[in-house]
């Protein structure tokens, strides 16, 4: 994987920075601010969830979540983490990726907290 700098970053990310840690492709980033960082060697490194595999942009119109009211919507200050993920931002609720979609929110899979 190539490296996608976030210059300017003055933050440590690692055991206990107060940033949501996950998994991704094989390794450990940190969700900050609505982007997905990677500490690598010097520099930290921006990363989004490619779409595909366990991690689809479909349409779920019947997703039935149970883990917020029905007048929820997902946006910045929602109380959710932002994730980047493909060309769309989704939010991490209950270890799964919520998509707001006109009058529901989309499954679109798994993010496993590291």
């Amino acid at each position: 994987m190539s490296c996608n700098r976030h210059d300017g970053h003055a933050h440590t990310h690692g055991e206990g920075c107060g940033h949501v840690a996950v998994r991704h492709d094989g390794h450990t980033d940190y969700l900050h601010d609505g982007h997905l960082h990677h500490p690598h060697s010097d520099h930290v490194d921006e990363h989004k969830l490619a779409v595909g595999g366990a991690n689809p942009a479909d349409c779920t119109p019947d997703h039935a979540c149970g883990s917020h009211d029905d007048g929820h919507q997902h946006g910045p200050g929602c109380g959710h983490e932002a994730v980047p993920h493909g060309d769309h931002v989704d939010y991490l609720v209950d270890g799964h990726l919520h998509h707001a979609h006109g009058d529901h929110c989309d499954d679109h899979g798994r993010l496993d907290q590291a």
